[in-house]
């Protein structure tokens, strides 16, 4: 059963990576086209400016779950990775369990009234020619955390079957692969 939604997690955190990759996308011929403009023909767009750092933000805080999904994430490797597999996954465990889940929760719910105010109040950007409704930008951080949340379920259930020797544990690095 954990092998079941732990792969229905999984697939919920491929479809936020493949946002993310395709903001990536957009965000890369929103700056090329904005480039173009800008040093070609002398004009530019303050709202594709804007929509620059809107789309990195989809990038990085959406990126945030694939990434835990795929166990691409920053830690101390130096001991870790001299640890056997069972201990990775209690330590995998215990840290989500006492840092990443709270710290999670914390975050969406004190972004949520950011989100709400910003729609409360119709925000748009203090720049002239700036993208209009900022809330929906805003809402990038409770959502970001929603799939960080999920993928923290499926990234602890991963742990607890390899603790319990049912799945084998990714490889960390091409030596692992090859062993």
């Amino acid at each position: 059963m954990l092998l079941t939604i732990e792969k229905w997690i999984n697939r919920i955190t491929d479809v936020v990576g493949a946002i993310a990759t395709m903001a990536m996308f957009l965000m890369l011929v929103n700056v090329f086209y904005d480039a173009i403009m800008r040093y070609f023909f002398n004009t530019g767009s303050i709202a594709m400016q804007e929509m620059e750092w809107h789309l990195f933000s989809v990038v990085f805080m959406f990126g945030i779950a694939y990434t835990l999904k795929e166990d691409g994430h920053v830690r101390v490797d130096i001991l870790y990775d001299r640890l056997t597999p069972q201990i990775r996954a209690i330590i995998n465990i215990v840290g989500t369990l006492l840092l990443l889940m709270p710290l999670s929760f914390l975050v969406i719910e004190g972004s949520i009234w950011f989100v709400h105010e910003a729609w409360q109040v119709g925000e748009i950007s203090g720049d002239p020619g700036g993208l209009s409704y900022r809330w929906l930008i805003k809402a990038v951080i409770p959502i970001s955390f929603g799939f960080l949340i999920i993928s923290a379920i499926g990234f602890m259930i991963r742990n607890v079957n390899i603790y319990r020797g049912i799945e084998a544990p990714k490889p960390r690095s091409i030596e692992d692969e090859v062993l």
